[in-house]
């Protein structure tokens, strides 16, 4: 069961965050407000010294960086990618991903999910993540994805809209992302944890 009760861990340069993705591959974030999204991630990018492929599935991302909301960086590279070209792009990032760190940022499972067919979607976007993240163990690479979700009835996180279940892979870490007044807070779901781990980050500090 995870502690009702547990302290917020203040993560002013995000370390304790970046300690707490790489002891986990895929790292899943889910967040109901598509914004509050976009900030941590062009945050947790703003912390990477290294190499970063960002797969932008819903544009959300992009367009803030067209709009130059937010920064276009040297290091970031934005794929936008389609079911005609995915399997091809899927190769050449598994292969670079096998021999150079890199943060690998799917986002989202929503957008991803919506380029394959109903039948389809469920085993390509699994066999995919289940690749990219099994090889970049090789390298020390980082995967992060982020889903735009809400509970169910059982209060079961479910991707919104379309009702799916999200991924539940055993070495994956499970967050959910929240914004209280000028800070944004992540929260870990693992039900194997013993006691639940909560990060702070504050916008001020940024």
């Amino acid at each position: 069961m995870l502690d009702k009760n547990p302290d917020q861990i203040l993560d002013i340069e995000l370390l304790h965050i970046k300690n707490e993705f790489s002891n986990k591959n895929p790292n899943i974030i889910l967040c109901s407000e598509p914004f509050h999204k976009a900030e941590f991630l062009n945050i947790f990018i703003n912390s990477i010294g290294y190499q970063v492929i960002f797969l932008d599935f819903d544009l959300l991302y992009t367009g803030y960086v067209v709009s130059e909301m937010i920064k276009n960086k040297s290091n970031v590279e934005i794929y936008h990618i389609n079911k005609v070209d995915w399997a091809q792009k899927i190769s050449q990032i598994a292969k670079r991903i096998s021999n150079e760190k890199i943060l690998l940022i799917i986002d989202s499972f929503n957008g991803f999910y919506n380029i394959f067919n109903e039948k389809e979607s469920g085993r390509f976007v699994n066999a995919s993540i289940m690749l990219l993240s099994s090889i970049s163990k090789d390298s020390d690479s980082l995967v992060i994805i982020t889903a735009l979700a809400r509970k169910n009835d059982k209060h079961e996180w479910i991707l919104s809209p379309g009702g799916r279940h999200i991924i539940n892979l055993k070495k994956s870490g499970t967050y959910h992302l929240k914004k209280m007044d000028d800070s944004l807070i992540l929260s870990s779901l693992n039900q194997i944890e013993t006691k639940q781990k909560i990060f702070k980050i504050s916008s001020i500090d940024y």
